[in-house]
């Protein structure tokens, strides 16, 4: 408590999906006496569910497919929250260039919502995709 009291404290997390760990964080940081709490997620927003074998939920269980960066920060309650940008994660892994938007390196579909192979069976019950540009 006493490392915490009176700070500003900046927590940095792999990813926020539903926001629940999030807010359970945010608290216990308040408790121990923090005078602010930021966050800064290592990865972009979540906002595209993952059919190759990540549970994530629905859709419309995901904070960023429904809430901007400011409302995800309201709705968290913390003082600021910040992502990496898709280009900046692929060039924190060595792609100097950022996304190929053409031939992507890796799978980024929950992050971009372009899926590698289109998961045919998620969509016939019922699973949002985004559309093709």
């Amino acid at each position: 408590r006493a490392l915490i009291k009176g700070k500003r404290v900046i927590l940095v997390d792999d990813s926020v999906v539903r926001g629940t760990t999030s807010t359970k964080i945010k608290e216990m940081i308040l408790d121990a006496g923090a005078a602010e709490v930021h966050f800064r997620i290592a990865s972009p927003p979540t906002a595209w569910p993952c059919f190759y074998g990540v549970d994530t939920p629905q859709r419309e269980k995901l904070l960023a497919a429904t809430m901007s960066e400011d409302e995800m920060c309201k709705h968290l309650g913390v003082d600021s929250l910040k992502f990496i940008s898709l280009d900046g994660l692929y060039r924190a892994v060595g792609e100097k260039d950022g996304r190929n938007r053409n031939v992507p390196q890796y799978c980024d579909a929950c992050f971009s919502g372009e899926y590698p192979v289109e998961p045919t069976d998620m969509i016939e019950k019922g699973f949002e995709i985004k559309a093709a540009e």
